[in-house]
């Protein structure tokens, strides 16, 4: 069986698809940084944009018109705009690595709202992170930066709601959740986008972060988890938090602090040392 004849299978294609999304994903912080406009602006225009792709590829969407699905919609909207705040307030690497908590998050939220049993490598976990995210406020305790972290932190938390509602949607309606959310944030976005207008190479960076960034990439992610396993899907986004601070250095020059990396790194480690020992234990859930 040759290359070709592999990626044609489902789980390969997933695969594929999962680590393009992650790729896509992480040139967010960089494109973020490079475009000179309200936060809010961007996240709308982004959104915007963003939602004519998805609708490009869903052609007819069916809106359940649930409460979970607007609630779910409701915390994507929050997701985006807060994350593209923080990425404003903060360094690239500290908005997404504190946004990369958001598997915890879902660990714990998930007992209460899906009914998931929390082990002791969950506690073991969250400890773990939580340890890590105090490192990221170590140096940043003044002005913005500190802004900027609690505001990832928010988006993390955001992010866990949004996957977890994205899992209640019984109807298949994964994509048309992240479609509504898309439209929200860019309705809810529309007053801070009169207030100015951007230069054009903020609206190339724009263009781009709806098309690849955001419109692609959900589009890909939402068709990749119904065919890899719970560990596949957390594992290789992993990524995302890896490729973010490159891509901001290399185009603004902007250095993580010590502290930040390593706290990073104990977040990412917390998250993947818990699902290999899932994975090992014959447990495998469903957390991304």
């Amino acid at each position: 069986m040759n290359v070709l004849s592999l990626v044609k299978t489902p789980r390969a294609k997933a695969i594929l698809y999962l680590v393009i999304a992650s790729v896509l994903w992480s040139t967010g912080g960089m494109l973020i940084k490079l475009v000179d406009w309200n936060p809010v602006a961007i996240a709308g225009t982004r959104s915007g944009i963003a939602a004519l792709v998805m609708l490009a590829f869903v052609r007819k969407p069916k809106f359940s018109k649930s409460k979970t699905q607007i609630a779910g919609a409701a915390f994507y909207m929050s997701t985006v705009i807060l994350f593209v705040t923080a990425n404003k307030l903060t360094t690239a690497a500290n908005a997404i690595l504190l946004q990369y908590t958001a598997p915890i998050w879902v660990a714990v939220l998930g007992t209460w709202v899906l009914k998931e049993k929390t082990l002791r490598v969950d506690w073991l976990a969250i400890f773990a992170v939580m340890a890590g995210m105090v490192l990221f406020f170590i140096g940043d305790l003044g002005g913005g930066a500190l802004a900027g972290n609690l505001l990832s932190v928010l988006s993390g938390l955001f992010l866990a709601l949004t996957v977890i509602f994205l899992r209640l949607q019984k109807d298949g309606s994964q994509i048309e959740m992240t479609l509504l959310g898309n439209i929200m944030t860019f309705l809810v976005s529309i007053p801070f986008i009169l207030q100015s207008v951007p230069d054009f190479k903020s609206m190339v960076g724009i263009l781009i972060l709806g098309v690849f960034q955001l419109g692609i990439s959900y589009t890909l992610f939402s068709l990749a988890v119904r065919h890899v396993t719970a560990l596949e899907a957390i594992l290789i986004p992993v990524i995302e938090p890896i490729l973010n601070p490159i891509w901001v250095f290399l185009a603004t020059g902007e250095k993580p602090g010590a502290l930040a990396l390593l706290g990073g790194l104990i977040v990412v480690l917390a998250v993947t040392l818990r699902s290999f020992y899932i994975s090992r234990l014959g447990k495998v859930k469903e957390i991304l």
